[in-house]
């Protein structure tokens, strides 16, 4: 079960890397990431 969810979280960070076309691209998308679970967090 472990080794599933490692590899599909990696999958999925592949993913959205490849979807980066720029290292500021993926700095947005890490920063966009971060806010969605600290907005998630405060409520």
């Amino acid at each position: 079960m472990k080794n599933l969810v490692t590899g599909l979280l990696l999958a999925l960070t592949t993913l959205s890397l490849a979807a980066c076309n720029t290292v500021h691209g993926a700095g947005e998308d890490v920063e966009d990431a971060g806010e969605a679970v600290q907005d998630a967090a405060d409520q």
